[in-house]
C-alpha cells in the first residue's frame, strides 16, 4: 500500500480496500466459475468471439484450428482462475462454505 499527500492509501492491486479485484465469481458445485463483473463478461464475450472466428476461418479439420483455438482456450481459462474469487477448485454446494 502506498499513501498520498491526502492520506489516503491505494492497494497495489488497484482495487479499494486492499482487495483484488475479481472478474469471475466460483461455480456453487463441480469446477469453474462464472462471469460477476463486467471485466469478466467482456473476457468471457472476446473469447468467444475470438474461438467463433478462429472456427470460421479454420476448417473441422484443419491444424491452424487447433494452433490457434488451443492456446485461446488456455489462455482464457488461466485468466479465469486467476481472477475468480477463491480460485478454483472442487466444490460440494452448501456443504463446502
Amino acid at each position: 500500500m502506498t499513501g498520498d499527500i491526502r492520506g489516503r492509501t491505494e492497494s497495489r492491486s488497484g482495487a479499494e480496500g486492499g482487495r483484488p479485484e475479481y472478474w469471475f465469481r466460483p461455480k456453487r458445485l463441480g469446477i469453474g466459475a462464472s462471469p460477476a463483473s463486467w471485466q469478466g463478461w467482456a473476457a468471457t464475450f472476446a473469447f468467444l468471439a475470438g474461438a467463433a472466428l478462429v472456427a470460421k476461418l479454420g476448417r473441422q479439420f484443419d491444424p491452424l484450428l487447433w494452433i490457434l483455438l488451443l492456446p485461446l482456450t488456455v489462455g482464457f481459462i488461466a485468466l479465469a482462475a486467476a481472477k475468480t474469487e477463491g480460485g478454483w477448485r472442487w466444490r460440494w454446494g452448501s456443504r463446502d462454505d
